[in-house]
């Protein structure tokens, strides 16, 4: 059942009564606002929850809090829009109401105007996209055909600039995260070989690498529920058959490993892409599993990369032939190994590549569970939740004792727990 939603101004007024009728001191006041609303099964994610600034006239409500005092400057073009740019966008940084408040108060086409009218500072269009990509997080339906041409052409005249196309990539992220439509009419608009493109001009910058890496993962999501069909699977075959998109990521990875971050992130996005069996193959091919195996060698520290980097290889290892190689390089004992010593995180990865390895066939099953990998599974099902199905899948793949539940009989009456 859905929680009830107040306007910000109805949760404002709450605060300013509490003050003024009942003589609270401001943070009193906020504080048994908050209680009053929640009491009542108030949903408060998206009010800004701070005692709103006093206003010299009668219409408060565009000048209690900074974030909208910085619009409205902006809005009426006062000659501080740097600092008032700065101000929206360190505001909007601040969490997910300040970001809603400001939309549902016209931000959005506020914002897009100045960073058309300052595309061609440099500086300015940077601050710009900045605040776009503040605004836009969690927001992806604000972008619209005028904000999705802007973003191409942004990105295709700042080719050279590392860090307005880092930011500009940014905002596509934002925008495509749980949005089918907005994915789609990007790829048709050109942006996948602007984020190809962006990763081999600036492969010697990290951050760009992996925020580029990440757009085009995202360009592979199937997360909006608005979609009765996506066009996930279409745009990794795109990324990978005709912008080369395994070469260009692999080639970032050998670039960049001792970036656990950006490596981590590359690792995800190679998984996303391993969508079909010769592209498994061929990731094998170009060295992307001799340097995951690598990474698995000497990242053990690093839980997300290891997590990452099992994931990567679970998705590869679909692919018999494949599979051989991952054993052959020794991939056996690294797995074993990482689960040993990250039991609580990777351990589903873990589970889910050991069942791929044996899946098919059972020449590697003997060779794993002298390895201990029986014990080790058997304790992530204990300990985690989400390892359940997926680590007795791999212990029946394995051949081991597996206590099923049987949950139905097919007799009339419910499931019983």
């Amino acid at each position: 059942m859905s929680k009830r939603r107040i306007t910000q101004e109805t949760f404002d007024a709450a605060v300013r009564e509490n003050m003024e009728e009942f003589e609270m001191d401001p943070d009193e006041a906020l504080r048994e606002a908050v209680e009053q609303f929640e009491s009542q099964g108030v949903d408060l994610s998206c009010i800004v929850k701070v005692v709103p600034a006093a206003s010299s006239n009668d219409n408060q409500e565009e000048q209690t809090h900074e974030v909208l005092q910085a619009l409205e400057s902006l809005r009426i073009g006062n000659n501080t829009a740097t600092a008032d740019i700065k101000c929206f966008t360190e505001q909007c940084l601040l969490g997910f109401a300040q970001r809603y408040l400001a939309a549902q108060k016209g931000a959005y086409p506020v914002i897009l105007s100045y960073c058309k009218k300052s595309v061609e500072e440099r500086d300015c269009a940077l601050a710009g996209l900045s605040a776009l990509a503040a605004l836009t997080d969690g927001q992806p339906d604000l972008l619209d055909k005028e904000g999705r041409q802007f973003l191409v052409d942004v990105l295709q005249k700042y080719q050279a600039d590392s860090s307005v196309t880092c930011v500009a990539i940014c905002v596509v992220r934002h925008c495509c995260i749980k949005h089918e439509q907005n994915r789609q009419d990007l790829v048709k608009g050109g942006m996948l070989p602007l984020l190809t493109g962006a990763i081999t001009r600036h492969s010697d910058c990290a951050a760009l690498v992996k925020e580029a890496s990440w757009a085009l993962r995202v360009m592979t999501f199937d997360d909006d529920v608005r979609a009765t069909f996506g066009h996930a699977h279409e745009h990794a075959k795109s990324i990978v058959l005709e912008h080369n998109g395994l070469k260009i990521l692999i080639e970032a990875a050998q670039a960049h490993l001792s970036n656990t971050s950006a490596l981590s992130e590359l690792c995800a996005t190679l998984s996303r892409l391993a969508v079909r069996n010769e592209f498994c193959q061929d990731i094998c091919d170009l060295g992307g599993l001799k340097f995951m195996m690598t990474l698995l060698a000497d990242s053990y520290e690093s839980t997300e990369l290891v997590r990452q980097v099992l994931s990567a290889i679970r998705a590869i290892a679909g692919n018999d032939d494949v599979k051989d190689a991952v054993v052959n390089a020794g991939g056996v004992d690294l797995i074993v190994i990482a689960m040993n010593r990250h039991i609580n995180n990777p351990a589903k990865q873990a589970c889910m590549l050991i069942r791929n390895l044996v899946a098919r066939t059972r020449n590697y099953c003997q060779q794993i569970l002298e390895l201990g990998a029986e014990a080790l599974i058997c304790q992530a099902v204990q300990t985690h939740e989400d390892c359940g199905d997926i680590g007795k899948a791999a212990l029946r793949d394995l051949g081991c004792k597996v206590e099923l539940r049987e949950l139905w009989t097919g007799k009339h009456g419910s499931i019983t727990n």
